[in-house]
C-alpha cells in the first residue's frame, strides 16, 4: 500500500447511487486523481474544498473518493445539505469526478491511499458511511455536516491516518458521545456537541476546539492550526510514486450542480 497526506490551507435514511456524465461546465477538475481508465490498483483518496459564499471563509467541504482495482471510475462518499431536503438522507454516494471544483473552489487532497490492500480499506468506507448515525440531519455548525461524516468514516478506518484541517468546522461533532477516538484514530478527543473540546493524536497534534473553531500545534510535522487560515507550517505529506493524472480540461462545479434547481438531485 502507498500513501500520500497533506493538509492545506485552506436516523438513517436512503443513501443515493447516481452518475454525474453530462454535467454542465462550471470548473476544471485540479488533476490529483489518477486517470481511473489507466490506473488499474485500487485507490482512495480524501478531498477538502472551501464553502460557497461566506461560509468559505470559515471553512471546507470534505468528501471521499474510492476506485476499487480494476474499476473504470471512481465513487465518491460526502454529505450534502441538499441530498436531505430531497431524499431524508444527506448522506450521497455516487459516481462523479473525484477532484472537481465544489463550489467553484479547487480542492485540496489530504490523504492517499494505492496498492495492495486498499480494496479492503473500501468495503470498510462503503460500511462506515451507510451505517453513518447522522444521515437525517445536517447542521453547518457545529454539526453534524460534511466534515463530521468524513471524521466518522475515518475513524472507522484508522490507516488512512487522516488529519482533517482545522477549517474541518463540525469535524469534532460527537453527539451525545463524549470521548471518541481522533479522526486519524491515533489518538483521542473530548467534544461536547462539537462546542468544546481537546484532541491529542500523534497525527493531529494537539488541538482544542472553542465554538467550533479550532486552535492547534502539531509537534510532528511543525505547524500551527488556525481557524479561517487552516493550517500554518510545515505540510504533513507523505507522497507516492507520480502518477498518471486526469487532464484538466474544462468539466464542472458540482455544488452548483447538485444545487437545487441546478440539476440532478
Amino acid at each position: 500500500m502507498r500513501m500520500r497526506c497533506g493538509s492545506r490551507l485552506l436516523s438513517t435514511g436512503p443513501i443515493t447511487t447516481r452518475s454525474t456524465r453530462g454535467l454542465a461546465p462550471g470548473g476544471e477538475r485540479a488533476s490529483l486523481a489518477p486517470d481511473p481508465e489507466t490506473t488499474p490498483e485500487a485507490i482512495v483518496q480524501v478531498y477538502a474544498a472551501r464553502c460557497s459564499g461566506w461560509l468559505g471563509y470559515f471553512g471546507v467541504h470534505t468528501w471521499i473518493a474510492v476506485k476499487p482495482a480494476g474499476a473504470k471510475a471512481y465513487t465518491v462518499y460526502e454529505v450534502i445539505e441538499w441530498r436531505l431536503r430531497g431524499s431524508g438522507s444527506a448522506v450521497a454516494i455516487r459516481k462523479r469526478s473525484p477532484d472537481a471544483r465544489w463550489a467553484g473552489n479547487a480542492p485540496a487532497l489530504l490523504a492517499e491511499r494505492r496498492g495492495d490492500g486498499v480494496d479492503g480499506l473500501i468495503e470498510r468506507i462503503d460500511k462506515a458511511a451507510r451505517a453513518y448515525p447522522y444521515a437525517s440531519a445536517y447542521t453547518v455548525w457545529p454539526g453534524p455536516n460534511s466534515n463530521t461524516f468524513t471524521a466518522h468514516v475515518a475513524r472507522a478506518v484508522p490507516e488512512l491516518a487522516l488529519d482533517l484541517p482545522p477549517t474541518a468546522i463540525g469535524k469534532d461533532y460527537l453527539g451525545d458521545r463524549v470521548v471518541a477516538k481522533t479522526p486519524s484514530g491515533s489518538g483521542l478527543q473530548v467534544s461536547f456537541y462539537g462546542l468544546l473540546g481537546l484532541m491529542m493524536s500523534r497525527v493531529e497534534g494537539l488541538e482544542v476546539n472553542v465554538l467550533g473553531l479550532t486552535f492547534g500545534v502539531d509537534p510532528f510535522a511543525p505547524a500551527l492550526k488556525l481557524p479561517l487560515v487552516g493550517r500554518l507550517g510545515a505540510s504533513r505529506a507523505n507522497h507516492s510514486a507520480a502518477s498518471t493524472c486526469v487532464p484538466a480540461d474544462p468539466s464542472y462545479d458540482v455544488a452548483r450542480h447538485y444545487a437545487p434547481g441546478g440539476g440532478e438531485r
